[in-house]
């Protein structure tokens, strides 16, 4: 039996995608593509007629998204998940048919619609904190730490899981907000900082949003978020499939 507002998975769906901001759902989902040719996304309703949110899942356990524009509500999908690569296929050739649903593929909570801020970064840091990340692992790649060899992914995955920024948030005493390098990485390598050196580079570039909600963290920028949990907080997935959980 199917959930209300979801496909068997397989099941083609006569919905069209409902995205009229190709160029901007283009370069979310070619980065997407390039990072996990094979990830599924989840557009949802955003905020109002007329905007729908992308939200996939980078190979490093973060969630991210990016707002773009949409048509209609009639006819348009509404809460479905597809195959990244397909969609993209789709906008590319300019049509506007919704892809093979695959909603079973989705099995990863999201944050509450609701947060707050609690500091502002500049996006120029951010940049610079991410290329130290990339040059310390190609050092260590090659000459190995302290003198001894060590596996790529080990190499990865401690540098991931390093914390980035501090924040301690005013008013009240509170824990600190710790942002680490996989929210710092899907920033800046789903493109959501826009580019380096283009027009809102520099001395005007808009500043990056340190969020929260509930037990999530999120750096908001320009162009998109990405969001993650705490590790200690993350709940195990039942090996069943939950539709759109």
């Amino acid at each position: 039996m199917t959930r209300p507002g979801t496909a068997e998975p397989g099941r083609a769906s006569a919905s069209t995608h409902g995205v009229t901001g190709v160029a901007d759902a283009g370069a979310f989902l070619a980065r997407l593509v390039r990072l996990d040719p094979v990830a599924p996304v989840r557009l949802r309703p955003a905020g109002g007629p007329g905007r729908v949110a992308l939200w996939a899942r980078l190979p490093w356990q973060v969630l991210v998204v990016r707002t773009v524009a949409a048509g209609p509500a009639d006819g348009a999908a509404e809460d479905v998940t597809v195959a990244a690569a397909e969609l993209l296929a789709e906008l590319e050739r300019g049509g506007a048919a919704l892809p093979t649903r695959r909603d079973a593929q989705w099995r990863w909570p999201l944050p509450p619609v609701r947060s707050r801020q609690v500091e502002a970064l500049p996006a120029a840091e951010l940049r610079r904190i991410a290329d130290a990340a990339a040059g310390t692992l190609r050092t260590a790649s090659e000459h190995g730490v302290a003198g001894r060899a060590v596996g790529q992914r080990a190499l990865r995955d401690a540098l991931l899981d390093h914390v980035a920024v501090l924040v301690t948030p005013d008013g009240p005493p509170a824990p600190p907000v710790e942002v680490s390098q996989r929210l710092v990485q899907g920033l800046v390598r789903m493109g959501f900082l826009g580019a380096a050196d283009g027009p809102a580079a520099g001395h005007h570039e808009p500043a990056v949003q340190v969020r929260v909600a509930g037990r999530w963290v999120g750096l908001v920028g320009p162009y998109g978020a990405a969001w993650s949990q705490k590790a200690t907080d993350l709940a195990v997935t039942p090996l069943g499939p939950r539709p759109n959980g």
